[in-house]
């Protein structure tokens, strides 16, 4: 039997099941960068949306601390400054200019109608405006250290979030239930509230990421 034209095949299969290999290996590399990268960018749209709720959490506070009275340094509320913030008598667009990109976020803001909630400020308000209620905030700023711990890993990726929120008065809503200053008729449902529509908005990377949330928050007048 003749074997001379079979030598060298056994390099020729090696080299060919070596480049098969390869090119397997490197489509897997590949996948696996894609799949790592799509989950790193899916984590950080979870953690701007969680900030999001944050800014309409924040809020949401702020309108209750303004209709109960804000906190005085004792703890105790000051009921002399109980109020249902109005809004300014002149169109906002936007409220601030550092809120412009979360304001833009809103498609369904009526813009040459809309008017910003006018009040004490925020805690520690950012706006140059003495009056105007916006109000924005590092997440890193807003956590605790007990929340974050030590791992400066963890406090360098939240410094990249930030949360803003603003306001505007939407009008006369019903108001359903019990509580302070609720007239009790023969029902207790009817045009005796205020409603306020909240906007808020979670930044990553200087708006590499926006998520823009609303609620609605109707109070007792």
């Amino acid at each position: 039997m003749n074997r001379k034209n079979e030598k060298g095949f056994a390099l020729v299969l090696s080299l060919v099941l070596l480049m098969a290999m390869s090119l397997m290996g490197g489509a897997l590399i590949v996948i696996s960068a894609s799949d790592h990268q799509s989950n790193n960018i899916s984590d950080e749209y979870q953690q701007t949306f969680y900030v999001a709720e944050t800014a309409l959490f924040e809020g949401e506070k702020y309108l209750l601390n303004q209709f109960k009275g804000p906190y005085k340094t004792d703890g105790k509320r000051d009921i002399s400054k109980r109020n249902l913030p109005p809004n300014n008598a002149s169109v906002t667009n936007p409220p601030h200019s550092s809120v412009s990109a979360c304001y833009n976020s809103f498609s369904d803001i009526d813009r040459p109608t809309f008017k910003a909630v006018y009040g004490p400020p925020p805690t520690n308000p950012t706006s140059t405006s003495k009056n105007v209620v916006y109000h924005e905030e590092n997440y890193r700023t807003f956590l605790t250290d007990n929340v974050i711990g030590t791992d400066n890993t963890e406090r360098t990726r939240l410094q990249k979030f930030k949360y803003q929120y603003f306001l505007t008065q939407i009008g006369a809503a019903p108001f359903k239930g019990t509580g302070e200053s609720i007239k009790k008729d023969a029902t207790d449902s009817g045009n005796d509230g205020m409603a306020y529509r909240i906007f808020g908005c979670g930044i990553y990377d200087n708006g590499k990421i926006i998520v823009p949330l609303e609620s609605t928050m109707v109070l007792p007048q």
